[in-house]
């Protein structure tokens, strides 16, 4: 580290560019964990050349981190490191730019419209996008392609957000005919509710290492989520398991992800968000602290038993009300249910326009091949 502040001042005037500094930026802890002492030694190397006894002018120190939260607070105090640039994920603007910039020597057919691709990708960071005109092209490849058209980039979407599709694992019809009422059960429960994420596509062909998938992508960027939006979230996530217990009779395993993911989303809007009639505007609970900083082993529980007890109670009526509110839907409409059901059986995946025009009534158009055949049998991990 000395080293490298020498060869600074001998080209100064000059940039130091660290990348990912919480390596050696690391908050030095209490020893709990484990120490490092060479790491910490690295660090206070860096601290005294940069706030130490010689002026260190004409180098001016550059770092990056996606961890600023576990850098030592003697580097960010001033003097040292003076400006912190928060770089999120980019807009619609900048998702097109960085589209742009990825498909330059990308042959795009006509049909190719950069815009809608920047519409229909929020969250996206630089990387996914870079990764989305690559598979793209690789579909395209496998197709005999000598241009990337639209229905490429559409499929390495659903590649990059639902997982690669594993067509060599095969289904019973009993399991075929669960999942397809599990996914119809989130759909139509989401296409019900005002204010949900449209439904982008939903199929019961496994991906990653889920047997089926309901796709929502909202139709902007979201920074905030309101109280009603959060609620209808969790009636979307219970669907599937409404479905299975309303149609089926029975409940299977298919909803442990689903069960999991509202519960968490339940305890945050009780505990961190506030958005509880019985606590009010209140936090609870401090969160989870890195043992190897030196900080809390547990969470530090700042409420009595009584309080604990309360949250409990909270969280399972927020969590039944949603629940009742998906079941209530899908009892109402359960024509459309069976109908989401019956085409899912027959086409394995439906586009969120042909949900639409099955909640509407009307017959769905032969559907366009584009699937290789026999492709993905030998499935990589």
């Amino acid at each position: 580290m000395r080293d490298l502040f020498v060869q600074g001042k001998k080209n100064a005037p000059c940039l130091i560019f660290i990348d990912e500094i919480d390596a050696v930026g690391r908050q030095r802890g209490a020893g709990l964990g484990g120490g490092h002492d060479e790491r910490e030694q690295t660090l206070n190397a860096l601290l005294v050349e940069m706030d130490g006894f010689e002026s260190n002018e004409g180098v001016i120190l550059i770092a990056a981190t996606n961890r600023p939260d576990v850098l030592d607070p003697a580097l960010l105090r001033p003097g040292r490191f003076d400006r912190q640039v928060v770089v999120p994920n980019p807009d619609l603007g900048g998702r097109l730019k960085i589209l742009q910039v990825h498909t330059k020597r990308t042959p795009l057919a006509p049909d190719v419209d950069l815009e809608t691709l920047a519409r229909g990708t929020p969250g996206f960071s630089g990387a996914d996008l870079e990764n989305l005109v690559n598979e793209a092209a690789l579909h395209a490849a496998k197709l005999g392609q000598d241009k990337v058209a639209m229905h490429n980039f559409e499929e390495a979407k659903d590649k990059v957000l639902m997982g690669k599709e594993r067509r060599s694992m095969i289904l019973s019809e009993e399991e075929k005919r669960t999942t397809a009422y599990h996914e119809a059960g989130h759909t139509l429960v989401a296409k019900s509710l005002p204010g949900t994420d449209p439904v982008h596509k939903v199929t019961i062909i496994p991906r990653g290492r889920a047997l089926g998938v309901t796709m929502q992508l909202p139709g902007e960027d979201r920074h905030t989520y309101s109280k009603t939006y959060l609620q209808n979230n969790l009636a979307v996530l219970f669907g599937g398991r409404a479905a299975e217990e309303l149609v089926c009779a029975t409940i299977t395993t298919g909803a442990g992800n689903d069960i999991e993911r509202a519960t968490a989303l339940a305890k945050r809007m009780v505990c961190e968000w506030g958005m509880s009639d019985e606590f009010g505007p209140m936090a609870l609970g401090k969160k989870d602290e890195q043992v190897f900083l030196g900080r809390d082993i547990t969470n530090i529980k700042d409420y009595s038993e009584e309080t604990a007890r309360l949250i409990d109670q909270e969280v399972r009526r927020i969590l039944s009300e949603a629940y009742g509110t998906a079941k209530r839907i899908l009892e109402e409409q359960r024509p459309l249910l069976e109908a989401l059901a019956q085409a899912l059986v027959e086409r394995e995946t439906l586009t969120g326009q042909e949900v639409d025009l099955i909640m509407r009534g009307k017959e769905l158009p032969q559907a366009a091949e584009f699937a290789l055949e026999d492709d993905d049998t030998s499935g990589d991990a």
